[in-house]
């Protein structure tokens, strides 16, 4: 975006260690124990809260346990389970309508591929980015979520603030062995300090180092 100071290469990479040191526990947020849990948290999860997800999925869990369960599944079945969580009926139909096709393409298990899970219903980037990550130890990319386009922006990480161009810049800064584990990071400081819409910059670690770009005000 026009206007927005980047940081150089040492202070960028100075910026990311420090948020490392500071949330040495980063990880994801959302509750799964196997590829088709992640796959249908990360469908509710978008421009929802995680907690609201792991609440809805806790029930919903213990009702589909496998793809077939959830492609033979009536939407309003599955709504039942579903409260507080924001566009429910056409997330489910899209649960529903992946969980379809892996049952014909894939025998009713979640693939390990990014072009093949970008293919299904209700997957974009970040969502199979996240998936790898967290369901198969697999880091092909960095996951640009909401929190991790404003951190990165303000922080004067990438002049973008758009998700594809974000995650471009932050893997040229970032070693690949982190890349499974920064969008953690920075989410997790884009929840405790760098927030929306206004940030607590006099308690951010990098308050002499930011640019502070698209900052009106802070605290």
């Amino acid at each position: 975006m026009a206007g927005a100071k980047l940081l150089d290469m040492a202070s960028a990479q100075k910026a990311i260690g420090v948020l490392k040191k500071e949330y040495p526990n980063a990880k994801e947020i959302l509750n799964f124990s196997n590829p088709l849990e992640m796959m249908v948290a990360i469908i509710l999860a978008a421009r929802s809260k995680d907690e609201t997800v792991n609440a809805c999925t806790k029930e919903i869990f213990k009702h589909y346990r496998t793809a077939k369960d959830y492609a033979s599944a009536k939407p309003e079945d599955i709504l039942k389970h579903i409260h507080g969580i924001l566009f429910a009926a056409n997330k489910v139909k899209s649960i529903i309508n992946a969980c379809k096709e892996l049952e014909i393409k894939y025998n009713g298990k979640v693939p390990s591929d990014l072009d093949k899970l970008v293919e299904l219903p209700g997957i974009g980037r970040k969502s199979a980015n996240t998936i790898l990550i967290n369901a198969f130890g697999i880091a092909e990319g960095i996951p640009a979520d909401t929190h991790v386009v404003r951190v990165s922006y303000r922080l004067g990480l990438t002049a973008s603030q758009k998700p594809d161009a974000i995650e471009a810049d932050l893997m040229k800064l970032v070693d690949k062995k982190d890349w499974g584990k920064i969008a953690y990071v920075i989410k997790f400081h884009g929840r405790a300090v760098c927030k929306a819409p206004v940030p607590m910059c006099s308690k951010c670690a990098l308050n002499d180092l930011c640019p502070r770009n698209g900052v009106m005000k802070s605290m």
